[in-house]
């Protein structure tokens, strides 16, 4: 036996109750408290009355007894079931108001009052990037979303967040996954649609897939829309550049590498991110990536772009060297964790942009703290660290301006931040 299953807790038996839901929680579960226990249960809206089996303080809904009038019917048939969304049961306006509210909480949970912008929503069906699975079962080949909750493959006939181009490619995606998924383990699939068609990335094939396997792979997919597929990395097939317009730049990201979820929230995001540091000349973007903002605030300043992911910088530096209008991008492959930018290194720009993975940038929050900096956007995917960090440039003297969320998680409990500060 492990030591974790020595100390782990007992799995009480699930218990039948009837709950009152006081709040939403920040996974956007509702809150019931009963008895001194407080009781998360998934589905559920304040003010409503609800039956469910409950064990270790979570609860599986059973019925809504009395429903809110905020609660609306789901847009998916596979919702519940799963794992991408969990907020579709509630309706637009509080949905919003909810989002929103996550970043308020963060920040007053850090002592940070401040205005926050309404949420910046997005429509369905706009998410052009996705991360599916594959794996062969005692059951069959599965192909699909993670459920919620679990590691099984939930098989997906409709989707009310992925692009129509996207769910018209999944049937061609399958196939190839099939022939690529490993006897065991799993197959990751990220699929990006790009205005010239799919991109896709296969990871997990492993050894035993040959280059006779590759070549079949390739060969059957000369009837699909796809335009370049990878495996393990490996670019197998590209028909055409799968390139995206970053400012007047034609960026073509490494394969599976990260994007923005939706063009619309992209758009939104860099429009208030060059507002942020309007007017500065000389900017570093920090956690730069494939050059997102790189890219655009280019057209009117000079940028040093710095990124940890070595096929991200090239990415962006490619875009770069092939775009005449911009103003000087220098790029610097640097792990932002390990060896944060110094203070003195910070002092040789006006600018900054940082936009750090959930756990946020502490150390480099720290150092912008105390630079000479004079104009920041940044930008989160992740409430409470955004908020740490947030007042670890408070403390250090910087105003914030403004803070904007934007909903491109649609229909999650997940919010991306855009703030403003200047000094």
């Amino acid at each position: 036996m492990t030591s974790r299953g020595r100390h782990a807790s007992p799995k009480t038996p699930p218990a039948r109750r009837t709950l009152n839901i006081r709040a939403l929680g920040a996974q956007g579960d509702g809150i019931s408290e009963a008895n001194g226990e407080t009781i998360y249960i998934p589905f559920t809206l304040p003010g409503e009355t609800v039956t469910a089996d409950v064990s270790n303080g979570r609860g599986q809904l059973l019925s809504v007894d009395a429903a809110s009038p905020d609660r609306a019917p789901a847009r998916c048939p596979h919702y519940r079931v799963c794992g991408g969304c969990n907020l579709q049961h509630l309706a637009e306006t509080p949905y919003l108001a909810f989002k929103r509210d996550l970043v308020v909480s963060a920040l007053a949970s850090r002592g940070l009052s401040t205005d926050v912008d309404p949420t910046i929503s997005v429509s369905p069906k706009t998410r052009r990037r996705a991360t599916l699975a594959a794996a062969h079962t005692p059951a069959g080949f599965a192909f699909g979303f993670h459920g919620r909750r679990t590691h099984q493959i939930v098989a997906i006939s409709d989707c009310a967040v992925l692009t129509p181009g996207l769910m018209r490619a999944l049937p061609a995606i399958e196939q190839l996954s099939r022939m690529a998924t490993p006897p065991r383990g799993k197959l990751a699939i990220t699929a990006t649609e790009t205005p010239a068609g799919i991109d896709i990335a296969f990871v997990g094939a492993g050894k035993w897939f040959s280059a006779d396997d590759r070549l079949r792979l390739v060969q059957a997919a000369t009837e699909t829309r796809l335009i370049r597929i990878s495996i393990d990395g490996e670019v197998v097939l590209e028909r055409e550049k799968p390139a995206l317009k970053a400012g007047s730049a034609f960026l073509v990201p490494p394969p599976g590498g990260f994007l923005q979820a939706t063009s619309p929230s992209e758009t939104a995001m860099v429009q208030l991110v060059g507002e942020a540091v309007d007017g500065a000349r000389k900017i570093v973007d920090l956690f730069a990536g494939s050059g997102t903002f790189t890219l655009p605030l280019a057209q009117t300043a000079n940028l040093h772009a710095i990124e940890s992911d070595a096929a991200a910088l090239a990415a962006l530096a490619q875009a770069a060297r092939s775009t005449q209008s911009l103003r000087a991008v220098t790029t610097d492959r640097r792990d932002l964790f390990r060896q944060p930018l110094t203070v003195d290194e910070l002092n040789r720009f006006d600018g900054a942009v940082m936009d750090p993975p959930r756990s946020g940038a502490e150390a480099q929050a720290r150092n912008l703290a105390a630079s000479k900096v004079r104009r920041l956007a940044m930008v989160s995917c992740n409430a409470a660290s955004f908020a740490r960090d947030m007042s670890l440039l408070v403390q250090g003297g910087w105003r914030i301006d403004r803070v904007s969320p934007v909903d491109q998680f649609l229909w999650s409990s997940h919010i991306e931040i855009v703030a403003a500060l200047s000094r």
